[in-house]
């Protein structure tokens, strides 16, 4: 394979040095590897013929129609000049465009010769028409050939006379002219799961035999992708498990007791209590915790954050926890300041709107110890933030910080401080396998008790009158609202409500109550005086922006109103409706839409008033959108590109891959066996092509 990397696609016979520029800028296909691995997007049966009369809609698939031209007309001019060639098969006629390459086409093809034609038809002016399709006599290669593979090409490729046959073609060539095409995976691993090997893979995945060696091609290649990128994440995890110091954190002392004893809100759940042991255990290993704490909103999180801080204040370290707003920051300050003030706990916030004076007092309560937990923004990463003991660190949403950023916590300590990650958006099993595959994952799967599930309400634009009645309701019994908008300001390209237009339309309808409003643009003081009116019952109704998506706690405020939710992704939607349902009342979230939206969003909203499970819901993300859009999940660094695998469809595989890799591990955990030696080239080829991110916490 590495031989393949290495080969340049202008030395292909049929390419040469323009060709293969273009296929470079355009797909950042390179070599003769690059191009194997371009795999078909879709396949269409080349084994049937079909009769123009009787074509039937105009979103009918690529067809083939077997016939003559009858007559071949250059028209227009200009940018606008076409070959219009009228195609007859006996039953029907239709016309057959081409916008470039005319004085060929028409030298090439001729009137009264049987030809095979293949597009996808479609309607204009009142006539069936095919533009730009492959044309070839009948028996000539291609014609008629069982399946074949569509290709992803860009707009430019095309108009250069690139098509799905200019593919299979170059990988045709390549696959029979190629005799150092070697194996990528061991032969024990091959016989273990009957899989293909990796020639055969490759030709059926570009020019399937039939459907049932598609799919074996197809699961060769996505179990070959996900095992390695398993093998390498599993070995970096034991290697990290085993030979990373950290802190050796054996007692249980008088921060954690007196909280535990006598400051605690309310009865721990037995999932919060499942993970405080979790934790604890890791503390006392004498390796460094790298902890992946899921839990649903409203779950309790951040009490559990709280009690594990305190075992390193026990330990006689200092703790730190990161957020990735300063309204959520200020949100943990308050409440963890609040709960452990009698303590003489010291808590201070740090956040990019800390005045200098408060700044400089912190970095020196830091450094002489004073200062027990650190609250704050990405400030607290930068260089001069410098702790006496940092032994503890918390990191809050994780998915918003770029990895870089979160990495420079480890340079606060010469012992690596232990961590626990925390996220609102539970992860998709899969994609926790993967992306988070080198830490341990808890999961907080229980709401603390009298908690009631949020009544989730789909209702349209004609629904409003009777909305904004039931929140006038909520508002008389003393409760607070929320009413989300898409956009700030008015936008002429967008037909979407705005914060502006929307705020002036509530504080006419609601004038009896105060409106207080937020969005991410405004100034933090500004911000902070808009959300404690709000958090202070000073105003009832708060119209934002998704600024509120996390961290905001209001247990009064019991109705959501999202605004055009049709522009939300349902890990979204599920954020913002974790605001409410954080008191004993019946909350409320209405989502407001159209009447018209397309099927798959129909499909996503009924969901969301169908479940308040936010696993469920963000497995059900990931199948709809992709593991690419999971609130940037993908860029902690899958180490390797997924070229046909999908965290979203193959999570068997994925396990499957996971098992394989762990087995391997188990019986050679250095990869020394001779019969390993080709998965340590493969992991260092693999390896080299991308930085892993996967390996910072």
């Amino acid at each position: 394979m590495e031989r393949l990397r290495n080969t340049d696609i202008k030395f292909l016979r049929g390419m040469g040095p323009k060709r293969a520029e273009l296929l470079e800028k355009n797909l950042g296909i390179k070599t003769y590897y690059d191009l194997l691995y371009h795999f078909p997007s879709h396949y269409v049966d080349r084994t049937t013929i079909r009769r123009i009369a009787d074509f039937e809609c105009d979103d009918m698939p690529s067809v083939q129609v077997r016939g003559k031209f009858v007559t071949f007309s250059v028209q227009g001019e200009g940018a606008k000049t076409r070959l219009v060639g009228l195609f007859s098969d006996g039953s029907g006629v239709m016309e057959v465009v081409w916008f470039q390459r005319i004085k060929f086409l028409r030298e090439h093809y001729h009137t009264g010769t049987e030809y095979v034609v293949f597009g996808k038809p479609s309607r204009f002016n009142g006539r069936w028409s095919m533009v730009h399709p492959e044309v070839d006599p009948p028996g000539a290669p291609g014609a008629q050939e069982g399946f074949r593979g569509v290709y992803p090409l860009t707009e430019q490729l095309r108009n250069r006379g690139f098509s799905s046959r200019t593919f299979s073609t170059a990988v045709s060539t390549i696959l029979g002219g190629v005799s150092y095409l070697s194996e990528t995976l061991p032969p024990h691993i091959l016989a273990r799961h009957n899989l293909m090997g990796i020639r055969e893979a490759l030709s059926n995945i570009h020019s399937p035999v039939s459907t049932s060696q598609l799919e074996r091609a197809r699961l060769r290649l996505k179990f070959e992708e996900l095992f390695y990128l398993q093998l390498d994440i599993q070995r970096y995890a034991r290697r990290r498990t085993c030979s990373t110091q950290g802190f050796f954190f054996p007692r249980i002392g008088r921060f954690f007791n007196t909280f535990y004893n006598d400051f605690l809100p309310f009865p721990l759940t037995g999932a919060q209590k499942r993970v405080v042991r979790e934790v604890r255990a890791d503390m006392a290993t004498g390796r460094q915790m790298n902890r992946l704490l899921q839990g649903d909103v409203g779950s309790g999180k951040t009490l559990v954050a709280l009690l594990t801080m305190l075992i390193a204040l026990d330990n006689g370290t200092q703790a730190c926890l990161m957020a990735p707003t300063e309204i959520l920051a200020t949100q943990h300050f308050e409440t963890i300041s609040g709960l452990v003030a009698p303590m003489g706990v010291n808590v201070r916030l740090l956040t990019g709107s800390t005045r200098k004076k408060a700044r400089e007092e912190i970095h020196s309560q830091l450094m002489d110890g004073s200062l027990h937990i650190l609250i704050g923004t990405h400030a607290v990463i930068e260089d001069n933030v410098r702790f006496r003991n940092l032994g503890f660190v918390v990191i809050d949403e994780q998915h918003r910080f770029g990895v870089a950023q979160r990495a420079r916590l480890w340079t606060k300590n010469t012992i690596p401080p232990h961590v626990l990650v925390m996220t609102a958006t539970p992860i998709p099993r899969t994609l926790a396998m993967t992306v988070y595959g080198d830490l341990d994952v808890s999961i907080i799967d229980e709401l603390p008790p009298g908690r009631k599930p949020v009544q989730t309400l789909l209702r349209y634009d004609e629904d409003r009158f009777a909305t904004y009645q039931g929140i006038g309701r909520q508002l008389r019994q003393g409760r607070q609202v929320y009413i989300v908008y898409p956009l700030i300001k008015e936008n002429e390209k967008l037909d979407l409500r705005s914060l502006e237009e929307g705020y002036e339309t509530i504080c006419d309808t609601f004038r009896d109550y105060r409106v207080a409003y937020l969005h991410g643009k405004m100034r933090p003081d500004e911000k902070d005086f808009q959300m404690q009116l709000f958090a202070s019952h000073q105003a009832d109704i708060l119209v934002s922006t998704t600024v509120i998506e996390v961290g905001v706690n209001v247990p009064n405020a019991t109705t959501m109103v999202i605004e055009n939710s049709e522009r939300f992704g349902l890990s979204q939607l599920h954020q913002l409706r974790g605001r409410v349902g954080r008191g004993e009342g019946q909350s409320y979230c209405i989502l407001m839409t159209k009447r018209k939206i397309a099927k798959d969003t129909r499909r996503r909203l009924e969901l969301m008033t169908a479940t308040t499970d936010g696993f469920e819901i963000a497995e059900a993300d990931m199948q709809m959108r992709g593991p690419g859009d999971i609130e940037g999940t993908m860029q902690s660094g899958i180490p390797f590109d997924l070229r046909i695998a999908s965290l979203a469809t193959d999570g068997q595989i994925v396990q499957l891959a996971k098992d394989t890799a762990c087995e391997v591990l188990d019986a050679d955990p250095s990869l020394e066996a001779p019969e390993n030696s080709l998965l340590v080239r493969q992991l260092a080829l693999l390896s080299s092509r991308l930085r892993d991110w996967s390996r910072i916490s």
